[in-house]
């Protein structure tokens, strides 16, 4: 029998953490709830979780050091997986609530509000797969649990990376109100707007799926 992969998933007072935890045990990982930055740096794969306000997830990560910790991971290739908030601050920036953030910036971009009738959007919806995608692998027509008023309605990385030397990112869309992004794969840098450990099946299938990379 080969070892469950070690996942932490980063404890930073921020994010629906029990809930995560449990779905990434119930699909074969080993999980630690922990803040502390040698777990976190040597574990397979690290689950930056999320819900809330753009700021204020960015002052929880910065206090414990997250934003470090998710740096030197991604500079040795270690796998990332962001999930809702912990997506939205990969990017460059975000605009909430009239204030403006700076992110992590392991991506270029902005996120800000969504322009729809109805916000936040809330509820499941489906998703248009990026081709090849590993994560969406088996559920690419399924539907996943949202729940958020902001999101990045653009991904520049897609326009700039240079194609012969870096491999293009893997972009997923939805939509409310027009397209936003709905989950990345880049590198060892993966994240989802929508929330996979409320997602059922779907969301249990795409968990497997991160897991199953880590080995």
């Amino acid at each position: 029998m080969p070892s469950q992969p070690r996942v932490v998933v980063l404890d930073y007072g921020f994010g629906n953490v029990r809930s995560a935890v449990r779905a990434l045990e119930r699909v074969g990982a080993a999980v630690e709830l922990t803040a502390d930055a040698q777990a976190a740096a040597e574990a397979d794969g690290l689950v930056v979780p999320g819900v809330g306000a753009f700021a204020a997830v960015m002052s929880g990560l910065r206090a414990v050091r997250g934003d470090q910790i998710i740096d030197r991971r991604l500079a040795g290739g270690r796998p990332v997986l962001g999930i809702c908030v912990g997506m939205q601050v990969m990017f460059a920036a975000g605009d909430e609530h009239g204030v403006h953030t700076e992110g992590l910036g392991e991506w270029p971009g902005l996120v800000d509000r969504l322009e729809a009738p109805v916000v936040p959007h809330m509820g499941w919806a489906t998703v248009a797969a990026a081709d090849g995608s590993a994560l969406f692998a088996g559920v690419e027509d399924q539907r996943f649990y949202f729940v958020h008023s902001y999101a990045a309605r653009s991904f520049p990385l897609s326009e700039t990376v240079d194609r012969e030397r870096f491999a293009a990112p893997l972009v997923t869309w939805a939509d409310h109100g027009g397209p936003f992004v709905a989950a990345v794969e880049n590198g060892p840098l993966a994240a989802t707007q929508f929330h996979p450990e409320k997602s059922g099946d779907a969301g249990a299938q795409l968990l497997t799926n991160w897991v199953a990379s880590l080995r």
